[in-house]
């Protein structure tokens, strides 16, 4: 009986890796979902995604700005009104997130689908 030739395993891209747990985590794609969409105020993120704590979308803001993948912008009205948007940097991730959108719609039931199959 031959031995099987031992294959060396796929070496994992650390750009790769690196952007994949960047915009994988919690509630990081729902915030660029939203923001592809529309520069958005603080309250209208927090609207627009359910579930989501002030605090942890003001975590994950401040990661996406230092990241260079966020922009936040102050505007000296009365009151002070804050904005956020994406920078070139985040728009390029805008044909990511379409995809992973349409394979969603495909791929991922609904919620009403799921409480009908109960």
């Amino acid at each position: 009986m031959r031995a099987r030739p031992t294959m060396a395993p796929p070496e994992l891209c650390r750009r790769f890796h690196r952007a994949s747990e960047l915009i994988g985590r919690r509630w990081t794609g729902a915030i660029l979902f939203v923001l592809t969409k529309s520069r958005c105020r603080f309250a209208v993120l927090r609207q627009a995604i359910p579930q989501i704590t002030d605090r942890m979308l003001s975590e994950r803001l401040h990661e996406l700005e230092a990241e260079g993948i966020v922009v936040r912008t102050v505007i000296p009205e009365t009151p002070v009104r804050v904005e956020y948007a994406l920078t070139r940097k985040g728009r390029a991730l805008g044909a990511a997130i379409d995809a992973i959108t349409r394979w969603a719609h495909v791929w991922i039931p609904a919620d009403d689908d799921r409480r009908s199959r109960r």
